[in-house]
């Protein structure tokens, strides 16, 4: 059996859920700053709702209503996350 990029596609998109679901609790439970608490959530939003959406797009039957839903909401989910990655990275001056 021949690998394609639609199941590397989907393997990659399965790692980077499991890896933005740990963010989660490790945001929550491993990490004593606020601001990185806040910054390891937003990497595990960015990477979940990214790999849901690889995986819808790589499905290969018709889109549901939730395909739709989430098609619509995880941009929006995926943008805000970065937008708060931006505005909490270090300043200019490094301090």
């Amino acid at each position: 059996m021949t690998p394609d990029v639609q199941q590397f596609a989907v393997g990659a998109s399965r790692v980077a859920t499991a890896v933005g679901g740990g963010l989660w609790p490790w945001s929550g439970f491993g990490v004593k700053a606020a601001i990185r608490k806040l910054r390891f959530l937003d990497c595990g939003v960015a990477l979940l709702f990214a790999s849901i959406l690889l995986r819808i797009v790589a499905q290969d039957r018709p889109m549901s209503p939730w395909d739709w839903a989430v098609v619509f909401v995880a941009p929006l989910f995926i943008a805000a996350a970065l937008w708060r990655l931006a505005r909490t990275a270090c300043p200019p001056g490094g301090r």
